[in-house]
């Protein structure tokens, strides 16, 4: 009863992040459409790959406070990958007025989701937003020599992995070839590293999340559907979806923030990340909430403070 229940509720979750930007599975801190953030510039809906695709949209966000330049965070959305268009809920209220208010520009990207593209088509999106944030940089007033990615759930995925294979275009994962840097929009010349990450409860070894008490996803789990495939058939594939394949002492920083109660992506996949990376010698810090759940609970003051701090030092020491 229990996985047909559950079935039931990630397809009734899947048909409507897709129809309305609504945040979705692993989205509690996204339901914030209404929000109304203190910014000096905005623009919505601007195609970061030059298609005129919906899903090739973001928004732009700068601080209230004006300079000639901002650094520039990219938060991504979580939907478990089954959202095209939930831009516009993405964390506003919590992490992205975080952000700002710490004088950052926010880029709040859409990505293709499952339905409409297998993996790595959603890593190909994200890269293609650090090009465009790179290529635009004069227009929108951003700092290009410092680009951070952050993200909530699948959105934690999509930015720890954009972080690990930062400087990779390229690789072999068993018997699978991953193109990681794709060719999506008009600034196939700019750089897609990053100069660190946060990762907001992100499932980041997908041959592990049954590694903790966590929610049976039933017959087809959210990477399945996003890989067109089965653990047990082809494993190189899930190892070439995990962020923590790509740790490496290259690794650019990366804060974790995880709740010991989450029952969607267990707190041990945020645990055995943080353990990498330190084993690894990236820098690192992570943050375990003991009654933190999946969004809920966890953007309290000090967690945002965290991040902010984390980047900043980073930025500093550049």
């Amino acid at each position: 009863m229990k996985k047909v229940l559950l079935s039931t509720l990630l397809c009734g979750l899947s048909m409507a992040v897709c129809a309305q930007p609504g945040g979705g599975f692993g989205g509690f801190g996204g339901f914030q459409q209404q929000t109304k953030l203190e910014t000096s510039q905005e623009w919505k809906d601007v195609n970061y790959a030059g298609d005129d695709q919906a899903f090739h949209n973001c928004d732009i966000y700068l601080p209230k406070k004006e300079a000639k330049s901002y650094p520039v965070v990219i938060h991504i959305y979580g939907s478990a990958w089954f959202s095209n268009s939930s831009k516009g809920a993405a964390d506003l209220g919590t992490i992205v007025k975080a952000l700002l208010d710490a004088g950052y520009a926010v880029v709040c990207p859409n990505h293709r989701s499952s339905m409409d593209a297998k993996w790595p088509a959603q890593i190909h999106d994200i890269r293609a937003v650090i090009r465009f944030v790179r290529g635009e940089a004069k227009k929108y007033k951003f700092d290009p020599s410092f680009i951070a990615t952050s993200g909530f759930s699948s959105g934690g995925h999509l930015s720890s992995v954009a972080a690990t294979t930062s400087g990779i275009k390229q690789t072999k994962v068993g018997v699978v070839d991953i193109d990681l840097e794709g060719s999506v929009g008009n600034y196939l010349k700019e750089s897609s590293t990053v100069n660190a990450a946060c990762d907001w409860s992100g499932p980041v070894d997908l041959t592990a999340m049954d590694c903790g008490d966590a929610m049976k996803m039933g017959e087809n789990s959210p990477e399945d559907m996003l890989l067109g495939s089965k653990l047990s058939q082809e494993p190189d594939k899930y190892r070439s979806l995990s962020a923590t394949n790509y740790v490496d002492k290259k690794n650019p920083p990366i804060i974790i923030f995880h709740g010991e109660r989450d029952n969607v992506v267990p707190c041990c996949q945020g645990k055995m990340f943080y353990e990498l990376l330190k084993a690894a010698g990236v820098k690192t810090e992570a943050t375990f909430v003991p009654e933190g759940g999946h969004g809920m609970g966890m953007y309290s003051e000090e967690n945002l403070q965290k991040m902010v701090n984390f980047l900043d030092s980073v930025r500093t020491k550049k």
